[in-house]
């Protein structure tokens, strides 16, 4: 028997999105930006918890939201806790863009906005970063003079690290306010900059953040959308009932209630990132100034080949030619003994040729 499926023209033009190579646990996975020291022990007594019982049940949201928004310092009607930062992202296409019209993004940056743009049947309308990674400002400022219905801002961006400051984002709300401004704190604990506090004075701006990166507890995929109350109304109405599973619910908790965990991974990080990009530097590759847990570098025409023979170490790293050009490459801060294997191997690689 033969099927024609009532296949929308965007889901046709575009590839499947291709998640990551299976079995990587017990490799060095520098490729996707996680926490490889992995969550607070806490979250794991959290979880042993649950009960049969409780595992039967929907999930109930209130508790959650309230002790989460504390941590966030909002009240809980300016919190929506999400499926992941995924979801929390695509829930501005279902409510805010129409087929046909355009959002705004930078480019290189996070692929998801432009992935769900696809999906929706969305134009994407995209400014550059600069050469050095600067962030594209001019460019934004004029580009919005078009009223994209949403602005994606990665702050700080992934795969270049830049960080914008709170006066450049205000400076940006001020100039579009027919626009819904999205700033993606998914690295804040890490740069230590958010525009959380704005929110009440700049009704269109939404800041979105995860549980995958600080808390370690990507597998559980816990996101959020932190905005005021009435603009977040407005995505409520695109939202499902019971999107966030109680295991996340319960980790985050935890993990919130363990700050000192949180901060011992934030100065492991910034201690490790700036070891790395020394390293790095003294062998005369180009990194780029970073306020996450990676680093943007440039291996020039040798990368492609010093990437696959880390691979075939089992040291896992994100290529970024496809994004920027040949010899690109994120590297995600993992423990300082990761950091040390990778450098070593590069080192070997590097004065062999």
């Amino acid at each position: 028997m033969k099927a024609s499926l009532p296949v929308r023209a965007a889901i046709l033009k575009r590839k499947t999105y291709e998640a990551p190579a299976e079995d990587r646990l017990n490799k060095v996975r520098l490729d996707f930006n996680e926490n490889t020291s992995g969550c607070s022990p806490s979250v794991i007594r959290a979880l042993a918890k649950l009960t049969p019982k409780q595992l039967a049940m929907y999930p109930e949201y209130q508790a959650a939201t309230r002790d989460l928004a504390r941590y966030f310092g909002v009240r809980a009607g300016e919190l929506m806790l999400t499926n992941g930062g995924d979801e929390a992202l695509r829930v501005f296409f279902d409510a805010f863009v129409e087929e046909g019209g355009a959002i705004l993004i930078c480019d290189p940056t996070f692929p998801m906005y432009r992935y769900f743009a696809e999906i929706a049947g969305a134009r994407v309308d995209a400014c550059r970063y600069r050469p050095d990674m600067s962030f594209p400002m001019a460019d934004v400022l004029v580009a919005l003079r078009k009223k994209p219905r949403v602005l994606f801002i990665a702050n700080p961006n992934n795969p270049t690290g830049t960080l914008l400051g709170r006066g450049e984002l205000r400076r940006i709300l001020q100039a579009c306010t027919n626009t819904a401004v999205v700033v993606d704190e998914a690295y804040a604990e890490l740069s230590g900059v958010s525009v959380v506090c704005l929110i009440r004075r700049y009704p269109h701006l939404f800041v979105t953040r995860t549980f995958s990166k600080a808390a370690g507890i990507a597998a559980l995929r816990l996101g959020a959308v932190i905005a005021h109350k009435s603009s977040l109304d407005i995505l409520r109405r695109a939202m499902p009932p019971f999107s966030v599973n109680l295991a996340a619910l319960v980790a985050a908790r935890a993990a919130v209630r363990d700050r000192a965990a949180v901060r011992r991974y934030i100065l492991q990080v910034r201690s490790t990132r700036a070891w790395l990009a020394a390293e790095l530097d003294g062998l005369g590759v180009v990194v780029y100034p970073s306020a996450a847990n990676f680093i943007l570098a440039n291996f020039g025409l040798r990368g492609p080949r010093l990437f696959k023979y880390l691979e075939r170490r089992r040291i896992l790293l994100r290529e970024r030619s496809d994004q920027i050009g040949p010899g690109f490459v994120r590297i995600a801060i993992g423990t300082p003994a990761e950091m040390r294997r990778l450098v070593t191997l590069i080192r070997r690689h590097w004065k062999s040729k």
